[in-house]
Order: C-alpha cells, then sequence, then structure tokens
C-alpha cells in the first residue's frame, strides 16, 4: 500500500476488490456508474486519500471514502481497509439484501426439464376439473 502519492481510480477500484478486473472497473467508471466527490469522472482520474466514492452496482450502492491507496491488488481482508463505508449506505445495503433473500425465498420454484408421470397426472386431474 502507498498513502504518498495519487492512484488511478481504476486501479484502485480493482485493489479493493470493487471489480474482478480493471477493464470492468474502466467500463463501470466510463458508463457513469462511480462518482468521485459527487462528479462523473474518466478512468485515469486519480484518487487520494478522503475522497468519497458513490459505486452503483446494481441493485446495491456503495457511499465510502478512500483511507488508504493501492496500486496492486491485495487480500479481501486488506482491501476492506483502504475504505470506510457510511453508516447509512451499510443499513440500506443490508435492507436492500434482507428483501431480496425474502423475495427469493416467496419465488414459486420453477420446474427443469420435462414433468414426470406423476406431474403430468396432475396436470391432467387438474385440467379435467375445468371441464
Amino acid at each position: 500500500m502507498n498513502d504518498d502519492k495519487p492512484v488511478r481510480i481504476d486501479k484502485w477500484l480493482w485493489a479493493a476488490r470493487f471489480y474482478k478486473t480493471r477493464t470492468l472497473a474502466a467500463s463501470a467508471i466510463n458508463n457513469g456508474r462511480i462518482k468521485l466527490n459527487g462528479a462523473r469522472i474518466k478512468p485515469s482520474k486519480q484518487v487520494k486519500i478522503s475522497d468519497t466514492l458513490v459505486i452503483q452496482s446494481n441493485p446495491f450502492t456503495w457511499d465510502i471514502q478512500v483511507i488508504s491507496l493501492a496500486e496492486r491488488r491485495v487480500s479481501a481482508v486488506l482491501a476492506k481497509t483502504l475504505y470506510e463505508e457510511s453508516t447509512e449506505s451499510m443499513n440500506e445495503r443490508e435492507k436492500l439484501t434482507a428483501t431480496l433473500k425474502l423475495e427469493k425465498k416467496q419465488q414459486i420454484p420453477i420446474p427443469k426439464g420435462r414433468p414426470t408421470k406423476r406431474d403430468r397426472e396432475q396436470i391432467i386431474r387438474f385440467k379435467q376439473k375445468d371441464n
């Protein structure tokens, strides 16, 4: 980790493990999903300590402040020390995660493949009730 000189935003996002590759990070920046201090930026923009970033990765949004800089990808544990997320952002993401989990549980399972003999018999009986 180097705290003395600024780092390209696409490198920092990759090093902080928000994106798997620098290309994906640069693409997100070009598409306007990353805002630095409230402004739209280019991938070559330099990020400094105490800059604020808003990262939109559907369906989640992170509102973070840069605490440390890194040019190289670090472990997941160390990556979390590069930034500090605001409490509002954290709470919103937790609520959204809980909502998505609940919606997934409530979905009707879609059968895979052809119906079994038992399923076909149930379908036939169901259709005959309507007549």
